[in-house]
């Protein structure tokens, strides 16, 4: 039905243990594609039995975009300082950094988001659905849509992953915890853009406006 060389091909793939790959191989009758599915499922599922876990290990990482522009300071924790001195576990805090750089999250989850701030949201929300012309009902459907966009916006988590949009990054997590077999947990973040909440010199205002008249 199927071979060591399959065995050892599907654990190249997936990094799973060769005992593992051998009884997924096994239940997917020798269809290697499946056979990673039912690896990866198994894997998600034990994700979500380790994510109540304690994770007080892990590293702060720094990442700095734009020649200086945008700087992003990001702890992240696992279970052991082990697993955080693994260069798995570095690529994938410095991944995170490099999201909240490009995609300038305000939040790590949903469930941060403060309640005067959803509710002011959802007014103005549904609102711009009644202006549309829409009855009540229909507009309250589109509400809940277009806050999943908003916690899309502003929610690390929610957000697409940079480096592969068809995944979020809490997917790109919940994946991580599988194959590295610790519970990992993004606590803070800060970002900093040059010149925010700044406002410019006149002078170097009035500078501008003559630079584009020119």
């Amino acid at each position: 039905m199927f071979t060591a060389q399959d065995v050892k091909a599907l654990r190249d793939l997936t990094g799973a243990g060769m005992m593992d790959c051998k009884k997924a191989l096994v239940e997917a009758n020798g269809d290697s594609k499946r056979a990673q599915e039912i690896l990866r499922e198994k894997g998600l599922a034990a994700a979500q039995k380790k994510s109540g876990r304690i994770a007080a290990e892990g590293i702060v990482e720094s990442y700095i975009h734009m020649g200086g522009k945008i700087g992003v300071l990001v702890e992240v924790n696992c279970e052991t300082d082990f697993v955080a001195k693994t260069d798995e576990f570095k690529a994938f805090v410095r991944d995170i950094a490099m999201q909240i750089a490009a995609a300038n999250p305000r939040y790590v989850s949903s469930g941060e988001v403060p309640e005067d701030v959803v509710e002011n949201e959802r007014r103005v929300l549904k609102a711009q659905a009644m202006n549309e012309g829409k009855p009540e009902k229909i507009a309250e459907k589109m509400l809940e849509g277009r806050l999943k966009k908003f916690y899309k916006d502003i929610c690390l988590l929610d957000q697409p992953f940079i480096r592969d949009p068809d995944k979020s990054v809490q997917t790109l997590l919940t994946e991580t915890i599988a194959r590295i077999g610790e519970n990992i947990s993004i606590r803070r973040f800060t970002r900093y853009q040059m010149g925010e909440q700044l406002e410019k010199r006149s002078d170097d205002f009035a500078q501008e406006v003559m630079g584009q008249m020119k």
